[in-house]
């Protein structure tokens, strides 16, 4: 049987940015991301990850 021993794993969610051009970016807002996808033309996916 798997022991965590007391340590609490915490994960963090950050919005990914992935432009048409290939380039990805991490935020850590929704807002944020959506304001570089707006600034970046407005073509680019945004995608909430588990870190």
């Amino acid at each position: 049987m798997a022991c965590n021993c007391g340590r609490a794993v915490r994960s963090t969610i950050v919005y990914r940015l992935a432009l048409p051009n290939g380039v990805t970016r991490q935020y850590l807002t929704r807002r944020e991301a959506d304001d570089a996808n707006r600034r970046a033309g407005g073509r680019g996916s945004i995608t909430a990850v588990r870190q």
